[in-house]
């Protein structure tokens, strides 16, 4: 795979994933692009860094070895590339930015953004050095939320229905071959809560309609079951006694009397939803099963998502296989 695009609905942690994996990717001396389209810095953020212009910079080493660059793509500096390489027209460009033209372009078709976002995603993945190898061995995508990403990468067939000829054909036709080839995976994040899980299945559910490649599904923030299975079965079925907790408090010198059977209630009814909790957690992962895409799972990160929170998720990924 050389193109991973990421999507997953607003709060899962899409971009964190989308950081985490590019790390993953280019661990081992690999060089890696981590490109984001939405304008809002979330790569800048999470790496602790001052926001990023237009152009391809080194970020961050990853483990073992290996180099990830970012990229921020401003439309509108794409739209002046994309004039001077199909037109020669990079001046002309400037002046119709002035005027607003630009603007007035992507209002009147919003598709047309998001071939420039996409051509300059493609074009990364595509562009090779001098030696004939390819500049990265991987790109990754950190795409608009589950609910477009279908629409949004596919857009350029919509464009190249319109024009039937010329530079923006041929331009659509390049961006296409990539999105929809062997090489591209598009991968979902999700947490383990009904409704993350559902846009996860339309969105895999729309990706397939439409022709495009399916990755695997990053489970999110998964906590780890703080009880036997046995407990937590009683506690479901609402039989959970908190006579042993009142003991357990009273032979640790916690409380004593009244004190450790109000502290050990107040326990039982947080072991109950913990109980159910896990069991919807459950339900859920079998529902994200019926996808028959990998999935793999990232911890939560008691201490919030840092740079060691990122390293830490990247060699989750390795571990289960995913970069």
């Amino acid at each position: 795979m050389r193109l991973h695009v990421v999507t997953g609905k607003g709060g899962t942690g899409k971009t964190t994933v989308a950081a985490a994996l590019a790390l993953a990717l280019a661990s081992g001396g690999r060089k890696v692009l981590l490109v984001e389209v939405e304008g809002r810095q979330g790569i800048a953020q999470i790496f602790d860094l001052p926001p990023l212009p237009y152009e391809e910079r080194k970020i961050a080493v990853a483990p073992s070895g290996g180099d990830v660059f970012a990229l921020s793509i401003d439309p509108e500096a794409a739209m002046l590339e994309y004039m001077e390489m199909f037109y020669g027209m990079r001046s002309a460009g400037r002046a119709l930015t002035k005027m607003g033209i630009v603007d007035f372009a992507t209002t009147v078709a919003p598709g047309f953004r998001d071939v420039l976002v996409t051509g300059k995603t493609t074009e990364a993945v595509r562009r090779r050095g001098r030696n004939g190898r390819r500049i990265y061995d991987a790109v990754v995508l950190d795409a608009p939320p589950t609910g477009r990403i279908a629409r949004f990468l596919n857009v350029t067939q919509e464009v190249a229905g319109l024009a039937k000829v010329g530079p923006i054909k041929n331009h659509s036709e390049l961006v296409n071959n990539v999105v929809k080839s062997p090489e591209t995976a598009v991968h979902f994040v999700t947490l383990l809560e009904e409704m993350p899980v559902q846009e996860t299945l339309d969105g895999i559910a729309e990706l397939r309609a439409a022709g495009l490649p399916a990755g695997g599904i990053f489970v999110n923030m998964v906590r780890e079951s703080l009880l036997p299975q046995a407990a937590l079965d009683t506690a479901v079925k609402g039989r959970f006694d908190a006579g042993e907790l009142v003991l357990g408090l009273k032979a640790a010198g916690v409380a004593d009397g009244a004190e450790a059977t109000a502290m050990a209630e107040a326990l039982a009814e947080e072991v109950v939803e913990h109980a159910h909790r896990t069991e919807l957690e459950k339900a859920e992962r079998a529902s994200l099963a019926e996808a028959g895409l990998k999935s793999y799972e990232l911890p939560l990160l008691a201490d919030g998502v840092d740079l060691a929170g990122l390293y830490e998720l990247a060699e989750s990924m390795r571990t289960q296989g995913a970069a």
